[in-house]
């Protein structure tokens, strides 16, 4: 076996390993839990919801994806201008700070549609509903924490 030959299937075994690795790892340690993964399990799940709260709550959610989508669209076009910004300037200079500030409005704004939603959310519930909901909440805002 010439040298180039070794070489090229230490590469190849290299490679095939890496991968094994990847796949071992993604089947052996837990995946992170998306954000609000477990209010939204509460809210579907844990509350039994009548009819008439599911059918509120399928309108809610419905506009706000298309709210959280344009907020989204708004926060890569803000990362953009700020990446175009540090390409131009090379530093912290006024145009980087403007995109910034413009990337960090566009951050409030999406937080703040986020509560507005789950605060409408919380208004379909019934009384008895909305202690375990706000718990959702908290640990929502708290996870990985402490």
């Amino acid at each position: 076996m010439t040298s180039t030959t070794r070489i090229v299937l230490g590469v190849v075994l290299a490679f095939l390993a890496a991968i094994g690795g990847v796949f071992v790892g993604r089947a052996l340690l837990p995946q992170p839990q998306q954000p609000g993964a477990a209010l939204h399990d509460v809210l579907h799940h844990k509350l039994t919801l009548d009819d008439g709260q599911q059918a509120r709550l399928k309108v809610l959610e419905d506009r706000f994806a298309m709210q959280r989508r344009a907020l989204e669209l708004e926060m890569r076009a803000a990362n953009t201008r700020l990446a175009e910004a540090i390409e131009t300037e090379h530093g912290n200079g006024p145009k980087v700070a403007a995109a910034v500030d413009q990337s960090h409005a566009a951050m409030g704004e999406l937080q703040k549609a986020t509560l507005a939603h789950i605060f409408a959310m919380r208004q379909l519930l019934r009384t008895d509903q909305t202690s375990q909901f706000d718990a959702a909440v908290v640990k929502a805002l708290t996870d990985g924490q402490g």
